[in-house]
């Protein structure tokens, strides 16, 4: 079932909507939000989607695939998975589904850390190794791995563990 998104747009930020199906959560973004030039941009789009969610929910890992085009401009952000405190399971097949029938030229993921804590665990660095090979076979870059936490965020690009 697919709820309308002009009744979910959001009054905080009308530059997004949420359109749910009982299976994954899709969140489209205006046009002028699209483009992503910097780790910061991710960081922003998504603290921004967290803040909308109830106290419970802010309190789960979130996971996310950012589909872009080969201008690196969004075609589709999708919450693959929502965890509980301190995990949240990820595989290569739900994160590259939608990519591989979206025909994205490169993906980023993020997902977030309730902790508060931004530093990226063993299993985060191997998780985004394995997700590189799988879009490597698939044509389909991975081009960046975000980890939000709180009012601070690390891009393992930047620091040079992708």
């Amino acid at each position: 079932m697919l709820i309308d998104p002009s009744a979910k747009t959001l009054r905080a930020f009308a530059h997004y909507y949420f359109s749910k199906n009982l299976n994954d959560m899709i969140i489209k973004i205006a046009e002028d939000k699209k483009e992503i030039l910097k780790p910061q941009d991710i960081y922003q789009i998504l603290s921004d989607c967290l803040r909308c969610e109830d106290a419970v929910d802010r309190d789960k890992e979130h996971f996310w695939v950012f589909h872009l085009d080969c201008r690196n401009k969004i075609k589709l952000l999708e919450l693959v998975a929502l965890g509980t405190l301190n995990s949240s399971l990820v595989h290569p097949r739900e994160v590259f589904t939608r990519a591989v029938g979206l025909r994205s030229a490169q993906i980023i993921i993020a997902h977030n850390h309730p902790s508060g804590i931004a530093e990226p665990s063993e299993d985060d660095i191997s998780l985004t190794k394995r997700l590189m090979k799988a879009g490597d076979l698939l044509g389909i870059e991975l081009i960046d791995h975000i980890i939000l936490a709180g009012s601070s965020y690390i891009s393992l690009k930047e620091k040079s563990l992708i």
